[in-house]
């Protein structure tokens, strides 16, 4: 039940907090400290941030609660924040593909199922003995690095393509 009660913590945390990073750089003058975390404009990556930086922030807080106690747990939460990130690309170019259009609902939609999946990935995974290793968690510390790294140097440094395109100002990064 503990696992379940923390998953479902998670979820509720990562969808508020998440909601609210879509504001805080403009809230905050545009500082670009705060933009490495939240989203600067209107592209799809930028939205991705609002998934990653809480599920990070509440990976870290279960770690020391109980996490730390699982073999799996770092890996099936690098997993977990892959898995969410695919479902809200994913689930927002097939939608606006086939309606020709994306509306801000729809768009909340992806972000909340993006949520849901990644918690319910991680709440299944780590009550099994699957990617059960130290070694794993090695490999999964890399992956959640990695993620973190590229949310952050992809803000002032975005490749030329749709997933970095802000669709309202047809820029790519901060301007």
């Amino acid at each position: 039940m503990e696992l379940k009660k923390y998953h479902i913590i998670g979820f509720i945390f990562t969808v508020i907090i998440g909601s609210l990073l879509h504001f805080t750089y403009e809230f905050s003058n545009k500082n670009i400290v705060v933009g490495y975390f939240s989203a600067i404009n209107e592209s799809t990556w930028e939205h991705l941030k609002l998934l990653i930086t809480p599920i990070v922030v509440f990976s870290i807080i279960e770690y020391f609660i109980y996490g730390k106690e699982l073999d799996n747990f770092i890996i099936v939460k690098a997993f977990s924040i892959l898995l969410g990130m695919v479902t809200i690309v994913a689930s927002f170019y097939t939608y606006t593909g086939i309606i020709g259009n994306n509306y801000l609902v729809l768009d909340i939609g992806t972000f909340i199922l993006g949520v849901f999946i990644a918690y319910y990935f991680s709440y299944k995974m780590l009550q099994t003995q699957l990617l059960y290793s130290e070694k794993y968690n090695y490999i999964g510390f890399l992956i959640i690095f990695i993620i973190v790294f590229l949310m952050i140097y992809f803000t002032v440094n975005p490749p030329r393509i749709n997933l970095f395109l802000d669709p309202v100002t047809n820029s790519y990064g901060i301007q």
